[in-house]
C-alpha cells in the first residue's frame, strides 16, 4: 500500500546509525509510525522533512512489517520553536496530546489543524502560552468524545449567570441557585469554553482574554482533562517545572 499525505512529525527517535523512527499525525490517515532510512544524515534528502515538528508532504509505503517513508518534502519546520525552551517544551506537550487523542490510520484532519495552528501561534508569539494550552487541551478533548456539557445549567437550563459552577468530574455546569458544587467560573470563562468546544474549527483561536483569566482557564481545562483520561503527560510536567522555576 502506498500513501501520499501531508502530516506533522510528533515524535522522532534514532535507530541504528542514521535511521529515524517517527510518529506522524497525518491528515488522511491519522497516526502512523514509520521508518525514515538514513534520515539522520545531513546528506539525506529526507533529513529536514522528518525531524520533530516538521510539517511535510509525505510519500509512504507499507513494507512487510512497517511503514517506510520514501519521500518527505517539508512545508513548515517551525524553527522558531527551538529558540525558547518553554516554547519547545509546550510544543512537545501538544505533540504528546496529539499522539494520545488522534485516531490511528483514520481521518484526522481537524486534529492536525488544531496542532498546526497551535504550533504556528506559539512559534510566532502571537498568543499567550496559557491561551494556546487551554484551547488545545479542550478542543482535542471535545474531538475525542470528552466534550463537556456547557450549553446550560444542568438543573434548570439557565444559559448564563455572573458565576456558574463547572463540575469537572461530570462535565456539567450549574447556576448558583441549583448547585455550588464544582469550580466557580465567570461568564467570560464559560463563554470561552463554549467557544473552544463548539465554534468552527477555523475560529477556535479567535478570541482574547486578560492574562489572569487565561491562566485560570488553562487550570480549568487541565483539571478537566486529568479527571477524564488515565494518562500522565511527562511533557506537561516538564513544561510546568520550567514555568514554576521562573
Amino acid at each position: 500500500m502506498h500513501l501520499n499525505t501531508d502530516g506533522l512529525v510528533i515524535t522522532e527517535n534514532t535507530t541504528g546509525e542514521s535511521d529515524r523512527i517517527v510518529t506522524l499525525l497525518t491528515r488522511d490517515h491519522g497516526i502512523i509510525r514509520a521508518f525514515a532510512r538514513g534520515a539522520k544524515s545531513v546528506k539525506n534528502r529526507n533529513m529536514s522533512g522528518t525531524q520533530i515538528f516538521a510539517y511535510s508532504r509525505f510519500s509512504v509505503y507499507r513494507g512487510r512489517d512497517a511503514y517506510i517513508i520514501d519521500d518527505a518534502q517539508p512545508i513548515e519546520v517551525f524553527y522558531k520553536l527551538r529558540e525558547n525552551l518553554e516554547s519547545i517544551s509546550l510544543a512537545q506537550y501538544f505533540c504528546e496530546l496529539a499522539a494520545y487523542f488522534a485516531p490511528e490510520e483514520n481521518d484526522a484532519d481537524e486534529y492536525l489543524s488544531v496542532i498546526l495552528n497551535a504550533l504556528y501561534l506559539l512559534s510566532n508569539g502571537k498568543r499567550p502560552q496559557p491561551f494556546l494550552k487551554a484551547v488545545t487541551e479542550l478542543r482535542l478533548m471535545s474531538l475525542s468524545g470528552y466534550m463537556p456539557s456547557l450549553l446550560a445549567c444542568n438543573g434548570c437550563g439557565k444559559y448564563i449567570d455572573d458565576v456558574m459552577y463547572f463540575d469537572s468530574q461530570n462535565g456539567l455546569i450549574h447556576c448558583q441557585e441549583c448547585s455550588s458544587y464544582g469550580i466557580p467560573i465567570s461568564s467570560g470563562i464559560l463563554t470561552a469554553m463554549r467557544h473552544i468546544c463548539l465554534s468552527d474549527p477555523k475560529k477556535i483561536f479567535s478570541f482574547s482574554m486578560p492574562d489572569e483569566s487565561l491562566k485560570f482557564l488553562s487550570s480549568v481545562t487541565e483539571d478537566y482533562m486529568s479527571r477524564h483520561i488515565d494518562k500522565k503527560f511527562k511533557t506537561l510536567s516538564f513544561y510546568k517545572s520550567l514555568k514554576e522555576g521562573i
